[in-house]
């Protein structure tokens, strides 16, 4: 693998970074085979990296004491795999979460592991202050950079002011955020946060947002600072959505990135932005209030081949009634969406 500096680099350009799935196999144990076939996919998919122990990882293979061996074989099988198109930077992203002293202990593992920043979830500290956050943040900044986390409340997030991402915003070692409140309104408060802080230039925005990913990646915000007019743009995204489909993605990501920046925002290109949702919709199974998102996305690796099955740690995560029938109703409606044939073509060599 490339240099730190370079990867570095890559996350704070801005790139295309799944959220990496858990393979498991009918007993609920890690399937080495399968996980290192996912980062393989991955990586030729044309990702600029892997974020690994995050939501769609399934938080609880901590629990499992799982959570060292599937960063530790990530990592391993990004090092070693020659990617479709040769060598190049990847940017490896490490969630991190649980109170203080457990986050301290995975920034420092991570670190350690060679994994370039960390993704700092929130959601074990719900009852917590925001200035006691922002403490929290401090400490684990000072092991690992950081990528700062908007988690939506409905997957055990909570609500951040304005004022508290200005203030994280001021934490020298945060290299980036990731906005996933699916909330117009709270998506704003990360962009004024950023840019009253003065940090539009240090840290680089993604989205989360799986809801309004094409929006979120072509749209120019514009905020007021000291009476002056600040444009930032979000630059990259680190989402579940993108665990599957990732080569059709990144050619989206690609798309976004060259028309807003050069030629202007099509109309071709702004209704994709709800045929994706749409996609999204089924994937993470909204009509249940998200409570298949993991299995949906197991569903459609299944279908591919990548997975032999879409077990999840906890026994009582599944698909959700309905959400099979969702998930082959976006299928067969967004051909142009999926990278069935790029999986096919490829599926034995990820999985040698």
């Amino acid at each position: 693998m490339v240099s730190t500096d370079a990867s570095l680099t890559l996350l704070r350009q801005g790139t295309v970074i799944p959220a990496h799935l858990l393979a498991l196999n009918a007993q609920r144990q890690l399937d080495t085979q399968r996980q290192r076939a996912l980062t393989r996919y991955y990586l030729d998919a044309g990702a600029g990296g892997v974020a690994v122990g995050v939501h769609s990882t399934q938080f609880a293979i901590r629990e499992f004491g799982m959570y060292r061996p599937v960063l530790e074989l990530a990592m391993a099988t990004a090092r070693q795999w020659e990617p479709l198109g040769g060598k190049r930077p990847l940017a490896m992203v490490a969630g991190l979460a649980g109170p203080t002293s457990q986050a301290v202990k995975e920034a420092e593992l991570a670190r350690d592991i060679g994994y370039h920043a960390g993704l700092l979830s929130l959601a074990a500290m719900r009852s917590a202050s925001e200035d006691e956050l922002l403490e929290h943040c401090r400490q684990v900044a000072g092991r690992l950079p950081l990528v700062g986390f908007y988690l939506q409340p409905a997957v055990g997030g909570r609500i951040l002011s304005a004022s508290f991402w200005e203030q994280f915003a001021r934490i020298e070692q945060v290299v980036a955020i990731k906005i996933a409140p699916f909330h117009r309104y709270r998506t704003l408060d990360v962009v004024r946060g950023v840019v009253a802080a003065g940090a539009e230039e240090r840290i680089t925005l993604y989205t989360g947002n799986d809801d309004h990913i094409v929006l979120d990646l072509v749209t120019p915000f514009t905020v007021m600072r000291d009476g002056q007019a600040v444009t930032v743009r979000i630059r990259g995204g680190l989402l579940g959505h993108w665990s599957v489909w990732t080569r059709a993605a990144v050619a989206l990501f690609e798309r976004c990135r060259n028309e807003a920046g050069q030629t202007g925002v099509t109309a071709e290109l702004m209704a994709l932005d709800s045929q994706v949702t749409d996609c999204n919709s089924a994937f993470f199974d909204v009509a249940n209030d998200f409570a298949g998102c993991i299995a949906g996305c197991h569903e459609v690796l299944r279908r591919q081949g990548l997975l032999n099955g879409i077990w999840c740690l906890d026994p009582r995560e599944g698909l959700s009634p309905g959400q099979a029938e969702e998930i082959t109703r976006v299928t067969h409606a967004y051909p142009h969406l999926r990278d069935h044939d790029f999986v096919q073509q490829n599926l034995e060599r990820w999985l040698t």
